[in-house]
């Protein structure tokens, strides 16, 4: 760590003050009113407030930025991260993430029906594409990935992420967003000495929770109808949880200089994990004595949901300032659900009576390499949680540590791994079987929302073909790795080929491709 330097990128002159405003913040106090919040927000749960006539369905869609290559100074530099001008996040009309190099996408929430999943894919399409052009003026390009292994040019990666300065004796991560809570993380009375990241050869400490912007996700959002009937809803999205994430794999590589020193590209491609990017998010927030992230227990009421967030240990007791909006009414349990990490969680917020909604938040699923496979896992989760419910689907017996041993196996094996399930009939099913009654009952949930059998199929088509091929992301990213080592190449060299052919891949299809494209 050293010292503030004004000039350092991402720091503001007020940022550490700001830090210091929020750790001034009574911890008790802001307990307590997060617990009367609670009973605000439970009493309008009972009075049906939260109640919609229909199941609603958004997305939020996480990106980073790198070189394009047309202004690299040297080959090395090509597709390199990228830090993103903050005006030009503006100018995207995209939303701050936790690094420099992030850019988020929050769709319009829209009914759960044709038009509405037409409205969800244009949407992504359409600011996309007009946030690609803007970012090709800087001379960069947004990627969907989960997550990225080629550092700034000049730097390493464990310089980019652990950098960090001191202001007064407040720790701010020099590549961080100037967001007052991702900094208060580092710095309140609870926060640990260091934030570890804990992979398959892999170790990293840092001053500040910015290891974690090393994944991007996307993050499908499905609104039931009825709040008392959200728990029952959440414990299926627990089921279908691992199958999803094992199709969803993209993050088995860290940039090459994390790995520790000595370990060889075989024991790298033998030991890895699918999906790195879970134990990047779980490792790095359950630092210290917080256990932020985590798969989560059923429910049992919806009162049970709202108790959780409540009595979860609290990083960042912020001040919140109430207005008139309905859902300021319980202001402090929103800010406190901010720091609520599950792996799937419930939302309770809205502007106004009309618009109060209870929703899941599906967590696990990386960026994906093209808008349509995203689309993808968007729709298959809200047609599982539109049929299986309602058929009262026989898997929600399956076992929660049987759930949550899918869900991990699913982080280091994808579907290759043994994941089980229980079908229609009752009957323990693995592999292929699993996905045949999985995919189904999601093609139903669509038609159910009023998708013709040739809409609900083009939404799916993405995840059979990873059905019936057997290829993840995370399969294509280790082939190329496997192909470049096997011409002698080293391991970063090798590493570098295949997330430089990724990204040129996907600048033919990200619009308007597929990833069974790619091979």
């Amino acid at each position: 760590m050293k010292a503030f330097d004004a000039g350092t990128p991402g720091m503001s002159d007020d940022l550490a003050e700001r830090v210091e405003d929020v750790l001034a913040v009574d911890a008790a106090e802001f307990e307590a009113q997060a617990k009367a919040d609670a009973e605000v927000l439970k009493r309008e749960l009972r009075e049906g407030t939260f109640d919609n006539h229909q199941s609603i369905v958004g997305l939020e869609y996480e990106f980073y930025a790198v070189s394009d290559g047309r202004w690299s100074a040297s080959e090395d530099d090509v597709h390199a991260l990228m830090r993103v001008p903050r005006r030009l996040l503006g100018l995207m009309g995209f939303e701050k993430e936790l690094g420099l190099h992030n850019a988020e996408m929050t769709t319009s929430p829209q009914p759960l029906n044709p038009h509405g999943l037409r409205a969800q894919e244009s949407e992504v399409r359409a600011r996309l594409d007009a946030a690609l052009d803007c970012a090709a003026a800087e001379g960069m390009r947004l990627v969907s990935d989960g997550m990225w292994s080629i550092p700034p040019a000049g730097e390493s990666a464990r310089e980019y992420l652990t950098d960090s300065v001191t202001d007064g004796g407040v720790r701010l991560a020099t590549n961080m967003s100037n967001s007052v809570r991702y900094h208060a993380m580092a710095n309140g009375p609870t926060a640990p000495e260091s934030f570890t990241l804990d992979a398959p050869h892999v170790s990293l400490e840092a001053d500040t929770v910015m290891p974690e912007a090393l994944i991007t996700s996307i993050q499908p959002h499905y609104q039931v109808p009825h709040a008392a009937d959200l728990p029952y809803h959440f414990n299926y999205a627990l089921r279908v949880a691992g199958p999803l994430l094992a199709l969803g794999v993209n993050s088995p590589f860290f940039p090459a200089d994390l790995y520790d020193d000595g370990v060889t590209a075989d024991e790298i491609l033998a030991d890895g994990w699918d999906e790195n990017r879970i134990a990047v998010f779980e490792s790095v927030l359950n630092s210290g004595d917080h256990e932020k992230v985590a798969f989560p227990g059923d429910l049992d009421t919806v009162e049970d949901a709202v108790d959780r967030v409540v009595e979860d240990s609290t990083m960042v007791p912020m001040s919140v300032e109430r207005g008139d909006r309905f859902d300021d009414d319980f202001a402090t349990l929103r800010r406190k659900h901010g720091t609520y990490w599950r792996w799937v969680r419930p939302v309770f917020d809205g502007a106004s009576r009309s618009s109060a909604n209870a929703r899941i938040e599906f967590r696990p699923i990386a960026g994906q390499p093209t808008v349509r496979d995203s689309v993808a896992f968007q729709a298959a989760f809200a047609g599982l949680m539109e049929r299986l419910p309602r058929l009262d689907h026989p898997v929600i017996d399956l076992d929660w540590e049987t759930a949550e041993e899918n869900f991990y196996t699913a982080m280091r094996e994808g579907p290759h791994g043994d994941l089980r399930w229980i079908d229609v009939d009752g009957d323990d099913v693995v592999g292929a079987d699993l996905y045949e009654d999985l995919l189904v009952h999601a093609r139903d949930g669509l038609r159910l929302a009023g998708c013709s059998e040739e809409e609900a199929n083009y939404y799916l088509e993405p995840l059979r073909k990873r059905v019936e091929t057997g290829v993840t992301p995370a399969d294509w990213k280790r082939a190329r790795v496997r192909d470049a080592l096997g011409d002698a190449d080293d391991f970063e060299t090798a590493l570098r080929e295949m997330q430089r052919e990724y990204v040129e891949r996907q600048s033919d299809s990200l619009l308007e491709g597929a990833f069974a494209d790619w091979f």
